[in-house]
């Protein structure tokens, strides 16, 4: 389970569900004229209203952040179970409507004097449940409700291209004043005197270091990345089939420029072509 794999959309759908979770608890009716003390009942006390509207709420958003954080999607009779949250969050909204349109269905043909309007718990669940069903639809939509939810936490270090040391790494002595000196560089002799080595034998030239793997781009250097949305990883031979899914949350290597794309290296060491580069967070 891959919680940064959660959108604002998500975030969106969890805060709904709070908001319906706790309307269940308050009044679902007002009565004009009725006593202050009068105590109405709340959606725990009703059970079609209960099961169709507030709990109905609460499992689609359930169903559907769970279904963001799988790295496959879990299907039911076919279906995943995202697109059984979205259905679920559309049937909490519709019902929420039916109770506002029509609090006193309940009372109707029974001779009530007072005839009750919609309470708190009942406006509060409205509010509520259409929110829930607006992201749960949108999100897929709307860019900004696309976007991670968590940002990726950034790598230590940016990685150096291949056959390059970082200045002051392993490998460069010191020189005067505690200058790192590049490897193969004159080093001061003896005396201090710089250009030539100390004692009578010159340097021998040692063997020259073999060159690095090119990339297409040249002057390309390896850098971590982070996809908005998930995002397929193809095989470099060109193949069809993807070989792995880049999820966001996570951040990848990308080691070579191809073309528009970016070869990039999964964490369990995989390589791939990854096509669709826009939106990427750089590490």
């Amino acid at each position: 389970m891959n919680i940064r794999s959660l959108t604002r959309g998500d975030g969106v759908v969890i805060g709904a569900a709070v908001l319906l979770f706790i309307a269940s608890f308050l009044d679902m009716y007002s009565i004009d004229g009725a006593m202050e003390s009068a105590e109405y009942p709340n959606a725990w006390d009703s059970g079609p209203t209960l099961m169709s509207m507030f709990l109905a709420g609460v499992i689609a958003a359930g169903l559907i952040v769970f279904s963001h954080t799988q790295p496959q999607p879990r299907k039911v009779v076919g279906l995943d179970l995202g697109q059984f949250g979205v259905a679920f969050a559309i049937f909490s909204a519709w019902s929420a409507l039916g109770n506002i349109f029509d609090p006193a269905g309940p009372f109707d043909g029974n001779g009530a004097l007072l005839s009750p309007d919609a309470g708190a718990g009942l406006i509060l669940g409205l509010i509520a449940a259409v929110l829930l069903a607006g992201a749960a639809v949108a999100t897929p939509l709307v860019p900004a409700l696309k976007a991670p939810l968590m940002g990726a936490p950034r790598p230590a270090a940016a990685p150096q291209p291949y056959g390059q040391q970082p200045p002051g790494g392993y490998g460069y002595p010191a020189g005067p004043g505690g200058q790192q000196q590049p490897f193969g560089g004159q080093q001061p002799n003896a005396f201090g005197t710089p250009g030539q080595p100390a004692g009578d034998q010159a340097p021998q030239p040692g063997p020259a270091a073999a060159p690095g793997p090119q990339s297409s781009g040249g002057d390309f250097s390896p850098f971590w990345f982070a996809v908005p949305v998930t995002r397929q990883l193809f095989p470099e031979d060109g193949s069809p089939n993807p070989i792995a899914e880049l999820t966001p949350g996570t951040w990848y290597l990308a080691v070579e420029q191809r073309g528009p794309g970016l070869v990039a290296q999964t964490q369990d060491g995989r390589r791939g072509v990854l096509q669709d580069t826009s939106g990427i967070q750089r590490g």
